[in-house]
């Protein structure tokens, strides 16, 4: 079995924001696996879902409190692998990469999930650029994408959650071969 995360904030207000990309992949793979089956049980402090060998979580603890969530997950069920669908400021808008292990690089959520579990999971780094000053960062991982962006995203989505989906049968450095992107032609748009 494996844990899939998939980060984000819980409020309707920040659906759209970069920082819930991780979020948008998760409910992807919820509507395109079969036999889902929601689990209700508070102490994840998440939205949990159950398919044919795979846990699909979305933590409901906001971003720098992902790691309890997961933690209560993982000890739980004692997954195989944990893979966390996460944005990225330091790729382009459109690059997807993967890795397994490393630092956080200033990510919060990533920062407090390898304070709960360590950090040798598997990370899927969706890009999403980065303001012209790094002053700005909360600002602009906690807004929208551009209107071009935007065009490109749901493609985007589908395409990482197909690799998701590969990930789970399939050996790392395969999936990253096969699925891996460079940046798409929306990087520093203004809106």
């Amino acid at each position: 079995m494996t844990l899939v995360v998939g980060l984000g904030n819980p409020e309707p207000q920040y659906k759209n924001n970069r920082h819930n990309v991780g979020f948008r992949v998760i409910d992807t793979l919820v509507d395109t696996l079969s036999s889902c089956e929601k689990i209700s049980k508070s102490a994840f402090k998440g939205e949990l879902v159950k398919a044919p060998s795979v846990l699909l979580l979305k933590p409901m603890t906001y971003m720098n409190l992902s790691g309890e969530s997961v933690r209560a997950v993982s000890d739980y069920f004692k997954p195989d692998d944990i893979v966390v669908i996460h944005d990225d400021l330091d790729l382009p808008f459109g690059t997807l990469r993967f890795k397994r292990g490393g630092g956080h690089g200033g990510h919060n959520g990533l920062r407090s999930i390898d304070a709960h579990i360590g950090a040798e999971y598997i990370r899927v780094r969706i890009g999403i650029g980065k303001p012209t000053h790094k002053s700005d960062v909360a600002h602009y991982v906690l807004s929208d994408f551009s209107v071009c962006q935007r065009e490109f995203l749901p493609q985007l989505i589908l395409h990482v959650s197909k690799s998701v989906r590969a990930l789970l049968t399939n050996d790392l450095k395969e999936v990253a071969l096969q699925y891996s992107l460079k940046d798409s032609h929306c990087t520093q748009e203004k809106e």
